[in-house]
């Protein structure tokens, strides 16, 4: 058989292997090959002697020969503007499936196929030849769903090029022209800024424009959109309609007009948020997250936005599409992106899917994409999801249109990612400061004499009639006044415009102040309905079968309940239950998250026999808010992303990303530092979002055991986030409705714990959940403060076992006080407990961490007041020993330090 086809040469199995798969299933193999089969079939039972007569033989061979162009036309098309295309075997030549020059005009009812009907072999190829090698480069032959599969040999076969009409051309060229006199303008008037121009991709401002008009003829109300610094500026004035005046006030260098505390960001990280009016007529708003310089870190971040503003109001991934612009160096080379395409089809994560868009300037910084990776394509990414991707000249601002459309209409169908390889080049450097010709001579030499988008397409439009040299030159004058126009505007501007990019979002919300964390406001619940909620999340729907385990949490649950001694799990679920049964979104995902690593929440219960899911945290009541809880995808860098941009789009709920063992955040150090500690202070946005790093010092090893408590205190400042370490169940509970009782949003960083979840002493009361606040510091319930002469300030878990070692050896001139809140740190409180113990000699801070990390460092800079004496192990490069025997020998030495001080009972001795 493998003489009937090109594939056959390459591999002699693999048309057998095909056959084969056929036989057993012929929806298994692409509708092509199935034709193929069905044909060889009919062929080979129509005819008594076997032999195939020639003409169905070629007919086999023009299957074939449509088939190669199908999965590897991409390969040889015009798709990049600047560069020879890279040579590759076997071409498509006719004589590589069989067929010669003597076919050519031989009728073939294989035309049907790709729907012109029969057709000469001349005809066929030509059709094939615009649809596949032109430029625009497809691949999609991989996907394994038929009806997916052939959508789009419809749309790019059956319909092929379509014809502009004379009021879209003019449309388009507008949007080329916006585009690059946008960027000759700064040019001329910030020369050597940095500003990352578009030139040389300036098909993406049309691209843009024609995703919007088109998404809204499909019904899309919203978009919300991510990309780095390169056509970003071109992008928010020509497509956002951001006031060309407020970027050249951010040209300019001015102040923010915010406080003086407040340090803002380079005017190509910003975030903007705008209404538009699309070609239609439709009202569309958009959204452009702010992106630090880590390019691909936004990206899950915009996917969170999107989920959140489905899950709050538009209820219809139809309604709002995330949209990626990536750089062809970073999404081949920043691992988020895969982690981001993974969870795009997860129950927890999907958006809808995503429309990404490359804009393929072949170099990133200063590499050549030879040294960038190891894939053919950039968007090699995209198969691991069989995601369909188009390459297409960024010369050809036509066909660019036409992908962008074809893409959107895909992407609205069937809910997956697609993705657009936008090939261009970039004029300068890196950016306007760059010298290029240092690693690129030759690359640069062509791109020099290379005319840009515009022109090309304005010479294409002279020459068809649609424009007249006249009529182009009226367009650009026109717009080349609306820039002078601003820039004068612009310098009259005293200072630059800080924007909240969601901020009707966060309409009604204020900034938090050094005032607002004195104390913390009340968050008790009547204590009547907290038993209510209590029975109603402690009781597991009858007539179900639950595996016994299941039922006996359940059942405990419901018993502290009832006994009044709550332990960590119930209060948290409390928590939950309270804020939703006020209407309080609850979101919170990560690994395990369903029932929580040390399998202390079970907020999703499965049915032993049908693994039904069973969320009794919304069977609360009918007007209850909704509850989320979604196991993630091994991931931290992505799905902490990902909550983050939830919790942007959340004001009013709670959205919590909970790590396996805190130690696992160091996976997502970078939305920590890039987002979430510093998002505020940079493009004035808050977040809610809440943290849960399991910590705690237990003989586990260095990976199990730590949550870098010293990371997060020195990166607080400015208010930015909140530090705690709760060693109670009511205080945790305060702790977690607090998030949403008040007028402005922080993150929330919190070491939970594990050893506490159910230990004996760490227990609370209804009451103590129905009164009062979070307490940032927890005193000495037992000390006598006339007798105590040191005082042993601690956090979390560690307090336990100090207490009990000294009631154990009888102290009593030591007092252990909690700090709960290590930032802000509670210094009201604090003050106020050092005035009531007035016979203090020595001060000690005292932690179960080295000495180079948890909060030793930060206590002892903030408590220069008092003489602060450190008890710690000692510095050390991992965070924990894996033994238990030695974890056991060194909290022993600790103690050993730690009573130097002690004065014991007469008794005890």
């Amino acid at each position: 058989m493998d003489k009937f086809s090109y594939v056959g040469n390459g591999d002699v199995n693999a048309i057998d292997h095909l056959y084969k798969e056929y036989q057993k299933d012929p929806s298994a193999v692409d509708e092509g090959w199935k034709k193929f089969f069905e044909g060889f079939d009919f062929a080979r039972t129509n005819f008594e002697d076997g032999e195939i007569p020639e003409n169905y033989q070629k007919e086999f061979k023009v299957i074939s020969l449509i088939h190669g162009y199908r999965s590897r036309g991409h390969l040889f098309t015009k798709t990049n503007p600047v560069r020879e295309r890279r040579k590759y075997e076997p071409t498509l030549s006719i004589e590589n499936f069989g067929l010669s020059e003597s076919d050519m005009d031989t009728v073939f009812q294989a035309g049907e196929e790709v729907g012109i009907g029969p057709a000469t072999l001349r005809e066929i190829i030509k059709h094939l030849d615009e649809t596949y090698c032109q430029s625009i480069g497809i691949e999609y032959n991989y996907i394994r769903e038929p009806e997916r599969l052939n959508w789009m040999k419809h749309h790019i076969e059956v319909t092929n090029r379509p014809q502009f009409d004379k009021n879209r051309k003019i449309r388009i060229f507008k949007k080329l022209n916006q585009a690059s006199n946008f960027e000759n303008f700064l040019q001329k008037k910030y020369v050597g800024q940095k500003r990352f121009s578009i030139e040389g991709g300036e098909a993406l401002i049309p691209a843009l424009d024609t995703l919007i008009s088109k998404g809204a003829e499909l019904g899309i109300e919203e978009f919300v959109m991510g990309m780095a610094h390169r056509g970003r500026l071109n992008t928010l004035a020509n497509i956002f309609d951001k006031r060309p005046r407020d970027i050249f006030s951010e040209f300019d260098g001015k102040q923010f007009d915010m406080d003086d505390d407040f340090d803002g960001d380079v005017k190509y990280h910003q975030g903007y948020s705008s209404p538009v009016v699309a070609e239609n007529g439709s009202n569309v708003h958009l959204t452009l997250a702010p992106n630090p310089s880590h390019l691909e870190a936004v990206d899950p971040v915009v996917e969170g936005i999107a989920r959140a503003k489905v899950d709050q109001y538009l209820k219809d991934y139809n309604k709002i599409c995330p949209v990626l612009i990536h750089g062809d160096a970073a999404i081949a080379g920043q691992g988020v992106v895969y982690e981001v395409i993974q969870m795009a089809q997860l129950d927890g994560y999907k958006a809808g899917g995503t429309v990404h868009i490359v804009v393929n300037n072949q170099v990133g910084f200063t590499t050549n994409y030879l040294d960038g990776r190891s894939s053919t394509y950039c968007t090699d990414v995209a198969k691991t999801t069989l995601c369909p991707v188009f390459h297409v000249n960024g010369d050809d601002v036509e066909a660019v249109v036409q992908t962008m459309e074809i893409a959107l209409m895909y992407r609205q169908t069937f809910n997956r990612d697609v993705f657009i390889d936008l090939l261009c080049y970039r004029k300068y450097g890196h950016n306007e400061g760059d010298e290029p010709k240092f690693t690129q001579p030759n690359l640069y030499k062509l791109i020099a004499k290379h005319p840009n988008p515009k022109d090309i397409y304005l010479k294409q439009l002279l020459a068809e009639g649609t424009i007249s040299g006249e009529e182009a030159k009226s367009i650009e004058e026109a717009y080349l006044r609306f820039l002078d126009d601003e820039f004068e505007v612009a310098r009259k501007n005293e200072r630059a415009i800080t924007w909240n990019f969601l901020a009707n979002t966060w309409e009604g919300y204020r900034h938090g102040r050094i005032e607002d964390f004195i104390y913390s406001p009340e968050t008790g619940v009547d204590i009547k309905k907290l038993r209510e909620l209590g029975e109603k999340l402690s009781s597991l729907p009858e007539g179900k079968n639950y595996f016994r385990k299941i039922q006996k949490i359940y059942d405990d649950r419901l018993k502290s309940i009832r006994e009044d001694r709550l332990d960590w799990g119930a209060a948290e679920m409390l928590a939950y239950a309270s804020l939703l049964d006020e209407g309080h979104l609850v979101r919170i995902s990560g690994q395990d998250v369903e029932r929580g690593t040390f399998s202390h929440r079970h907020a999703v219960v499965k049915t032993e026999d049908t693994e039904e899911e069973i969320e009794t945290l919304n069977l609360l009541h009918s007007d209850q808010a909704k509850f989320y809880a979604y196991n993630s995808l091994l991931s931290e860098y992505a799905v902490l992303g990902f909550e983050y941009g939830y919790s942007l789009a959340t004001p009013n709920g709670l959205p919590i990303w909970e790590a396996q063992f805190g130690d696992f955040f160091n996976g997502a150090q970078i939305m920590i530092d890039q987002f979430i500690s510093s998002g505020e202070d940079k493009w004035s946005v808050q977040s809610g979002l809440v943290m849960l790093l399991p910590h705690g010092y237990e003989g586990q090893g260095a990976e199990h055991s730590s949550g870098r408590m010293e990371r997060f205190l020195q990166s607080c400042a400015d208010l930015n986030m909140q530090i705690v370490n709760t060693s109670t169940p009511a205080n945790h509970f305060h702790l977690l409705r607090r998030q949403l009782k008040r007028e402005f949003r922080k993150p929330l960083v919190v070491f939970s714990p594990k050893m506490l979840l159910r230990y004996p002493s760490a227990v609370s009361t209804l009451e103590d959940l129905s009164k009062g606040a979070f307490k940032e510091v927890l005193d000495d319930p037992i000390a006598d403060t006339k007798k105590v002469d040191t005082l042993v300030l601690c956090t979390g878990k560690f307090y336990y076992e100090m207490t009990e070692k000294a009631q154990e050896m009888g102290v009593e001139n030591m007092a252990f006080i909690r700090i709960e809140q290590l930032y802000p740190l509670p210094e009201s409180q604090l003050k106020a407990i050092f005035d009531k113990y007035t016979n203090v000699k020595h001060y000690v801070w005292a932690q179960e961490e080295p000495s180079n990390m948890g909060a030793w460092q930060y206590m002892a800079m903030n408590l220069r007041s008092v003489h602060l004496e450190g008890i710690m192990r000692k510095s050390s490069a991992a965070t924990a020993e894996g033994s238990k025997d030695l974890h056991v020998k060194r909290l022993k030495t600790l103690f050993d330090e730690l009573f130097k001080y002690a004065k014991v009972k007469e008794k005890a001795k």
